[in-house]
């Protein structure tokens, strides 16, 4: 299974993307670490954020032990003060902003039946409101700036249901609306707004209990393996580049083929 604990340096895929600044939200684990890493691959600077102050801040010691310049802001992304102290954190370091990659997320859900007022601000309410505060922002920015990119992190359960977590997948269906229209809205001014939509992804060593779970998981999945957080990450620098310059407004599913199967592998009818 894959291990990112420790960042190492790695090769340049998108030349075009050194010295440029990114924010990314949700990077003090998971996902958010796989994509910061690529990122600072690339020679981007970065802006790391998440609420995890401890972690977050020892893997931006890591990123900086490798050569990447990187600024560690401790916040909310779903309050308003929270993402006005990521962009005031940005704009007084760098002075720019080019990308804004929204990954911060709360998975914790519950079915329908269960989906009371609490658990629906937990899980719909809050993911939207992680999406929504930085990019108002960033989005006047890029405005006034002359262009820029932004890339919402969906997840498979905006197309495809998983089975209990009714508020989490409704807000992924969201944000995959809010990307076309906020795509919509930017393209005149030089802004380009898509999603990576990750299928099963696993991010760090996995304990050995889980290690047939995930083999039996993966046997539904084409490619025959899970993702990583290093699959995420190349396909955000992919949007983010030059490469993806004429591509918006779009969904980018990187899930092995997982939502383009009716039925899985070894099953036919």
């Amino acid at each position: 299974m894959p291990n990112e604990e420790s960042p190492l340096p790695g090769r340049a895929r998108f030349p075009d993307l050194a010295g440029k600044v990114g924010i990314v939200t949700g990077a003090s684990r998971g996902i958010g670490c796989g994509i910061a890493e690529v990122l600072g691959q690339q020679g981007m600077r970065l802006v790391l954020t998440a609420r995890s102050a401890d972690k977050g801040e020892a893997f931006a010691a890591k990123l900086k032990a490798v050569g990447v310049d990187c600024l560690w802001a401790t916040a909310d992304v779903s309050t308003s003060d929270g993402a006005k102290a990521v962009f005031d954190a940005a704009i007084e370091r760098y002075g720019r902003v080019h990308l804004l990659v929204n990954n911060a997320a709360h998975l914790a859900s519950r079915p329908i039946l269960r989906l009371d007022e609490e658990w629906y601000r937990k899980s719909f309410e809050l993911n939207v409101r992680m999406v929504y505060g930085l990019s108002y922002l960033l989005s006047r920015h890029m405005v006034e700036s002359g262009g820029g990119c932004i890339i919402n992190i969906s997840s498979v359960g905006g197309l495809r249901a998983h089975h209990g977590l009714a508020g989490y997948d409704a807000s992924k269906g969201a944000i995959d609306a809010l990307t076309r229209s906020m795509a919509s809205d930017l393209a005149p001014h030089r802004i380009r707004v898509n999603a990576v939509a990750p299928g099963l992804t696993v991010t760090r060593v996995v304990e050995e209990r889980w290690v047939e779970m995930l083999k039996k998981k993966a046997e539904g999945i084409p490619l025959g393996r899970v993702g990583t957080g290093e699959d995420i990450g190349l396909a955000v620098a992919f949007l983010a580049s030059e490469a993806a310059s004429y591509i918006t407004g779009q969904i980018l599913y990187v899930d092995g083929g997982l939502t383009m199967q009716l039925t899985p592998p070894g099953i036919h009818i």
